[in-house]
């Protein structure tokens, strides 16, 4: 194999000896860098006073954990323990719900229909044992009616919802089902599935994703909460998400710092137009019962800001994969020819870029789409014009956070492109740091081939 990756190398550079002191060195330290020396020192004169940058405001902006506050008792702001439903009996509704009678003795409507429900149907009436908390072992009963659209059945886990304020006898009552094993089983069989298939890649893209988690769990969130500016805290945090997974994930090189300088370059476009047309929408990001708990708790906080950060954050992880894999075009490109000039590389990296931008475009506005179609599905229910469901702020909101995410995504394709072009293209054939890095790159290639 040594001989097979030294001759593509060897004959057009015969007068240096120290090619193959090179190809030897390299594979016992790792491939050397496809680059001049010059222009890795030109991207670390970028790269580093950024990261610095980020350090520094991670350092400054820090919270040191969420502000305490008095619990409202609504919607997630609850204080909630596990449960367990012991018993399930069948009772007639009349004898447990205090009116029975419909609102307007009309069935043929859904409040109409649903009081007959409860007025001569059959409900469920569940015991409940508190399996957490300074009441466990108490049990409390949750009468279920027949059109609720969660029932509930014998040694189920539920979560149940704790009201201090409230009369002894309604102190609890369940608030959802303890969907804790289903999820967590397919959690795993998600973490199997990519280390199995990436290998050491694949562990390493798990370890940024649990850093990616900790880095919007204890640093984004709380310092929102503390009445950092969003934007700068998204900016930050976002930056320092990106830093660690594209190195951990793809290693120290210089084709991962130019994905990094491309995804800097998308970014700080998403953020500038995501402020403009936020303003000028006069989008408030006050718009369902979670943003209006957010206000009522912590009234400091500039929601609209808050969607601002939403949208730069929502566009990192899409933007990510398609910075590293037009970056990794280009060297590919480069690698199959390495007479290709930048114009050379520009142009076949772009046509890449077309089908990628086509692809992730669609993927980002169904993904949206999907996440809001209850809300599309009341929109057609009353027959509203697409000029009216797209003029409401609900829709207007996912309508911006699509197009500033989708432009700065088509915006990446060209400028990771050119960077990669210009950087890869430094080193002619003909220049020592090339008969040097080449026979790695070959090596390197044969090895994922395999």
């Amino acid at each position: 194999m040594t001989s097979t990756q030294q001759s593509p190398s060897s004959p057009p550079h015969p007068p240096h000896a120290q090619g193959g002191g090179g190809h030897g060195h390299s594979h016992s330290h790792g491939p050397a860098a496809p680059v001049s020396k010059h222009l890795r020192k030109v991207i670390a004169a970028v790269l580093i006073p950024f990261s610095v940058a980020v350090v520094v405001g991670l350092v400054v902006l820090w919270p040191g954990g969420a502000p305490s506050h008095a619990r409202t008792g609504v919607g997630f702001d609850r204080q909630t323990q596990q449960g367990t439903v012991t018993r399930v009996d069948k009772v007639d509704c009349r004898s447990v719900n205090a009116s029975g009678d419909t609102p307007t003795g009309d069935t043929s409507t859904a409040e109409g229909r649903s009081a007959e429900q409860q007025a001569k149907g059959t409900c469920e009436k569940a015991t409940v044992r508190v399996d957490g908390g300074k009441d466990t072992g108490h049990t409390f009963t949750e009468i279920v009616q027949p059109d609720s659209p969660r029932q509930l059945h014998e040694n189920q886990k539920v979560i149940v919802a704790y009201a201090p304020d409230a009369p002894k006898e309604l102190q609890y009552s369940v608030t959802d089902v303890n969907r804790r094993l289903p999820m967590s089983l397919l959690a795993g069989i998600f973490a199997l599935a990519v280390v199995v298939v990436g290998r050491l890649r694949g562990v390493m893209a798990l370890v940024a994703l649990a850093v990616s988690f900790m880095v919007l769990t204890f640093f984004i969130l709380p310092a929102v909460l503390q009445g950092s500016n969003p934007l700068v805290v998204a900016v930050v945090g976002a930056s320092a998400i990106m830093l660690i997974a594209l190195y951990m994930c793809h290693g120290p090189t210089a084709r991962t710092s130019v994905a990094v300088l491309g995804t800097l370059v998308s970014l700080l476009l998403i953020g500038l137009l995501g402020s403009l047309f936020i303003g000028w929408a006069a989008l408030t990001g006050n718009t369902d019962d979670s943003t209006g708990l957010i206000h009522g708790l912590y009234p400091s906080i500039d929601m609209s800001g808050l969607l601002l950060a939403g949208v730069i954050i929502g566009s990192l992880g899409v933007l990510d994969d398609v910075t590293v894999t037009q970056t990794s075009a280009v060297w590919e490109l480069h690698q199959a020819d390495p007479t290709m000039g930048r114009r050379g590389l520009y142009r076949a990296g772009i046509r890449i870029g077309r089908d990628h931008i086509a692809s992730v475009v669609n993927t980002l506005v169904l993904a949206y789409a999907g996440a809001a179609l209850p809300l599309l599905l009341l929109f057609s229910i009353a027959q509203s014009s697409v000029g009216t469901v797209a003029n409401s702020e609900l829709v207007a909101e996912e309508i911006v956070r699509t197009l500033v995410g989708s432009i700065g995504l088509v915006a990446s394709v060209p400028v990771t492109t050119a960077l990669a072009a210009l950087v890869v293209s430094a080193d002619r054939p003909g220049s020592p740091s090339a008969a040097a890095a080449g026979p790695a790159r070959g090596g390197r290639g044969r090895r994922r081939k395999r």
